[in-house]
């Protein structure tokens, strides 16, 4: 495909998707699906006008997806509901990690025993498939920083977590193949991948997102009434926060996640405060800023500033890379692609390893079974995890074993773009019916 007839296609997308926002909202499916239709229809599975390959195109798609990823965890995080509490986030941390960990064993041993896979590359392909999407799952998320709901919050949450969790069991699945080093009975890999990337990504994040908090909130405050560009700022902390996670080994998925709930809650902090003395009452331009960034009702939100008035632009961004990723999936995919051994994956992945791995998760809690339910089966895969594929390729994956890992991944990425985004709208209505039912 020349460059003239590829941005045609993108652009006329980008045009057929800003006139028809409102006639999407009403169909049963969701815009990834129509990407990926398009994706199939001029790529190799077609009319073979247009054919990505991933294998020689890896270190692009590792940068787009990364990029991609990291500003939807940003978007995830500042929708994250005020105040953070453990009662509240108990779910979510469990599904994140126990639910990761058994998932990831789960795709392992069907990888093993089934397509015969190395136990490296079982594990490895478990950390792929295993974690949530932030990017792909925004039907069944937070929509605005005042959503309340509780499924929505759980599936945001262990979206937003996941990202980073998964990566020790990527680091984990490489060092078996002996592309990473894991120390002697798996020291170094426990204290270096899992405990200090881990912690010390989240303490950057947390401190990174809390000090812009408080600075802005400062510049903006009477008497300096600063002016502010929010959207470089949400951009601005997600670039140091991550390099800063990088530069010191650290988990930057994780960071960058936690500096958007840390912006956000000190944000809303300092103008619960501010409301409560008048003296410290911010200017009425905040308050119209807030107004702006919530347009449903959420009259009890302080006013958020730098985290509200960046989202719009994030979920921009974000829907621009939905619609190039996906778009780009499609255009990898072959007929003969869709073989019993990949097909066989996702199937597994979705009735057998998702569903197990969250009632093992939650046998704790109180959580409904309706509930479980839901979180069990909308455990949509999408660009994490091509980023994780990309990355372990550009890290001396043998090219083999890429292009076997590239397929089952792609397919398991497609039908969960087909099932879960055909059933989403259907299931959440009766889910929502259910909960209006249940006595108050």
């Amino acid at each position: 495909m020349t460059n003239a007839l590829w941005f045609l296609l993108v652009g006329g997308l980008l045009l057929a998707r800003g006139l028809t926002a409102s006639v999407l909202k009403r169909l049963p499916v969701t815009p990834a699906i129509i990407y990926l239709a398009v994706g199939l229809l001029v790529g190799p599975t077609m009319l073979n006008v247009f054919h990505f390959n991933p294998l020689k195109e890896s270190a692009l798609l590792e940068v787009l997806t990364e990029v991609a990823v990291l500003i939807s965890l940003f978007s995830a995080g500042i929708k994250m509901p005020v105040p953070v509490s453990f009662a509240r986030w108990r779910t979510p941390i469990l599904l994140a990690t126990v639910s990761m960990a058994v998932s990831v064993g789960l795709v392992a041993a069907f990888a093993w025993y089934v397509l015969g896979l190395p136990l490296g590359a079982g594990v490895l392909l478990g950390a792929i498939l295993a974690p949530t999407d932030p990017v792909l799952a925004t039907d069944v998320q937070i929509r605005h920083p005042g959503d309340r709901d509780q499924l929505r919050f759980n599936l945001t949450c262990e979206a937003g977590m996941n990202d980073g969790s998964a990566f020790p069991f990527v680091m984990l699945g490489m060092g078996l193949l002996g592309l990473h080093e894991l120390g002697d009975s798996g020291l170094h890999w426990a204290l270096v991948d899992v405990l200090w990337a881990t912690l010390a990504g989240i303490a950057i994040g947390v401190v990174s997102g809390a000090a812009l908090g408080h600075l802005g909130w400062k510049l903006r405050s009477v008497p300096n009434e600063h002016t502010l560009m929010d959207d470089f700022l949400g951009l601005g902390l997600i670039g140091v926060v991550y390099g800063l996670s990088l530069l010191v080994g650290g988990w930057g998925f994780l960071a960058v996640f936690f500096a958007a709930v840390a912006l956000r809650q000190t944000e809303l902090k300092l103008a619960g405060a501010a409301q409560a003395s008048p003296s410290q009452a911010q200017p009425e331009r905040i308050e119209a800023e807030a107004a702006n960034a919530c347009p449903e009702a959420c009259p009890d939100e302080p006013p958020p500033t730098v985290s509200g008035g960046s989202l719009v632009f994030k979920e921009h961004l974000e829907r621009l890379s939905e619609l190039m990723l996906v778009l780009l999936i499609g255009g990898t995919l072959f007929l003969d692609s869709w073989s019993w051994r990949a097909v066989g994956m996702a199937l597994f992945l979705f009735i057998v390893a998702r569903p197990v791995s969250v009632l093992a998760s939650m046998l704790l809690t109180r959580t409904s079974w309706p509930m479980r339910g839901m979180v069990g089966w909308f455990g949509v895969r999408g660009i994490g995890s091509l980023y994780y594929l990309m990355y372990a390729i550009q890290r001396g994956l043998p090219e083999d074993l890429a292009m076997e890992l590239i397929q089952l991944t792609l397919i398991a990425v497609s039908l969960s773009i087909l099932v879960h985004g055909t059933s989403v709208k259907p299931l959440m209505s009766r889910f929502w019916h259910y909960r209006k039912r249940l006595p108050r």
